[in-house]
């Protein structure tokens, strides 16, 4: 076990963890909130497992898998990514899998790895870049109390020649 709260834990990711990773990594529904355009292979996916047991310090990014503590069930993963450690910063994105959502999860995962990355990494900041109609998203990082700082204008394309704007958030300790 890594980090646990009360209906949660994080742990790091396993080999075990393939199959769940290549069917929610290739779910088209949530391509435009990881940047993807292409499904990814197995191939892919089992190297960045073997990877991924690095510490956050040489890959700058971490990916944790959330589990319900009553019977250990992946229920989705939270990532830090862009590690900074000279400027004591890093991004944070939850992804909760589609038949646990609107449970509390995400906002439990996102404190866990507030006092993760505070108290472990000891890092200043977290910060996150959430597109402007993801309205859930904003509402639950604003409720870990990240503050608005920015809008990004025409920041993302989301179809030929439509573009939408992209929000900035941060959380100084």
């Amino acid at each position: 076990m890594f980090i646990k709260s009360q209906y949660i834990y994080l742990r790091a990711l396993e080999s075990s963890d393939l199959e769940l990773l290549y069917s929610e990594e290739n779910n088209i529904k949530v391509w435009s909130v990881s940047n993807l355009n292409s499904p990814l292979s197995r191939d892919v996916l089992e190297l960045y497992l073997q990877a991924a047991h690095q510490d956050i310090y040489t890959n700058k990014q971490l990916r944790l898998m959330i589990c319900l503590n009553k019977n250990h069930t992946p229920i989705g993963t939270i990532d830090l990514f862009e590690f900074d450690p000279m400027h004591l910063r890093v991004g944070v994105g939850v992804l909760i899998f589609e038949d646990f959502r609107m449970n509390g999860y995400a906002f439990e995962s996102i404190e866990l790895v507030k006092q993760y990355a505070k108290d472990i990494l000891f890092m200043n900041q977290l910060y996150c870049n959430i597109s402007e109609t993801n309205l859930e998203s904003i509402a639950l990082f604003e409720k870990c109390q990240f503050n608005k700082i920015g809008v990004k204008k025409q920041w993302n394309q989301i179809a030929k020649q439509q573009f939408e704007d992209e929000i900035m958030f941060q959380l100084l300790f």
